[in-house]
This record gives C-alpha cells, sequence and structure tokens, in this order.
C-alpha cells in the first residue's frame, strides 16, 4: 500500500513564501491618483486599466505591441500599454482615451473621427485617437504622409484609414483657423493709446498771479 503524501509537499505556499508576492502601488491616471492593491507584479499597464481601474477603452488587440488598440500616453509619450509592466508606471502621468474629453465635452480629435466616419466596428479607434493626439501635439499641420507614418502602428480590421486621414486633416485647419482668429482679435484689442493730457497749470508754463502774464 503506498504511502500518505507529505501534507507539508502538497500544502499551497502562504503570501509570504510566494516567489512573486503581491503588490500595492498609485497609478496617476487622467489627472487623478488610482491606487492599485494585491496586484501580480507582472500584470501590464492595459490589464490594469481595463481589469482593475474599469477603464475599458483602450484594447487588448494582440498583446504583443503589433496592432496599436491599446495605445495610450505615458508622461506624454505614446505606448502600446499591453508592453508597459502597470507597476513601472507609478509617478508617472497616464493618459488613456478616457481622459481625452474635457467635462464630458469630446475632444475635437474625437469628433472628426466621428464626423468623418472613421469609427466603424470602434475596436481600433480608441488606440487610433490616442495615435492622432499625440501626433497633434508635437505636429500642428502633418502632411498625409506624416499622418501616414504615425498611423503606420494602428491596425483596423474596417481598412477605415481614409475616414482618420480625413479628421486629421479637419483638425488640423480648425486649430489653425482658430489661433489665427485669437491672434487677430488680439491685434484688435492693442488699440494705440491716447496720450495722457495735463491739467491747466500742472506743467512748467503758469500764469502769474500778478499781471497775467506768461511766468
Amino acid at each position: 500500500m503506498p504511502a500518505d503524501p507529505d501534507p507539508a509537499a502538497t500544502a499551497v505556499p502562504s503570501a509570504g513564501t510566494e516567489e512573486h508576492p503581491p503588490t500595492s502601488y498609485v497609478l496617476r491616471v487622467n489627472g487623478t491618483d488610482r491606487p492599485v492593491s494585491d496586484a501580480w507584479i507582472g500584470e501590464s499597464l492595459l490589464y490594469v486599466l481595463r481589469e482593475r481601474l474599469g477603464l475599458a477603452g483602450a484594447k487588448d488587440g494582440c498583446s504583443q505591441g503589433e496592432c496599436g488598440a491599446c495605445n495610450v500616453q505615458v508622461d506624454g509619450r505614446l505606448v502600446a500599454s499591453c508592453l508597459v509592466p502597470a507597476a513601472t508606471a507609478a509617478g508617472s502621468e497616464v493618459r488613456t482615451v478616457e481622459g481625452l474629453a474635457t467635462d464630458g465635452e469630446l475632444s475635437d480629435v474625437q469628433r472628426a473621427l466621428a464626423a468623418c466616419g472613421a469609427v466603424q466596428c470602434g475596436f481600433c479607434i480608441p488606440g487610433m485617437a490616442m495615435t492622432v493626439h499625440d501626433l497633434l501635439e508635437g505636429n500642428h499641420a502633418p502632411t498625409e504622409l506624416e499622418t501616414r507614418q504615425a498611423l503606420c502602428g494602428n491596425l483596423c480590421r474596417c481598412s477605415g484609414y481614409r475616414g482618420v486621414l480625413d479628421a486629421v486633416r479637419e483638425v488640423a485647419a480648425e486649430r489653425a483657423a482658430s489661433a489665427t482668429a485669437a491672434s487677430e482679435a488680439a491685434d484688435a484689442g492693442d488699440e494705440a493709446r491716447i496720450p495722457h493730457q495735463a491739467a491747466p497749470g500742472a506743467g512748467s508754463v503758469q500764469i502769474h498771479p500778478h499781471d497775467g502774464g506768461m511766468a
């Protein structure tokens, strides 16, 4: 009859003896500190955003950094969040597609993508929006070639690239027009000033108190 297995050999290791014990940290996402607790150190930023923080905008398209569906910004730099260990982003500024809108108002990029028909099945568009925002932050008037180069890491299963290119062109034109209008308004408000004239008797020439002559 075989001997009973050793209980010590089959026991589940306690948390203190695990090879990779759970960790806790704080992520600053879209301007808000979001605590993450009891997390595996190897969890990707994409996983933590979606599964722990409930920010499901970034999509898991390939888990290999090839499709761009999970793009976010970390300290202003566009990254594939599926390749970034979440714990390494602690202390950094993380911006997701949910953070592009302001007070519930869609950003100009988001509005243009919708108006130009770039939003089709919707799976890739959050990553597209992040890429376009990143592009226009560094290049206010990109050429179509520059836009294509920026988007080369974003795959669209619906082949909806034309709408994205049109959206970039529209946003760039609108921003340029707004900047011109603001500059013209500032110039119009800077009117020539009328020199202040001193009151009678305040200058160096005064009426003589006795003969009415000039001093």
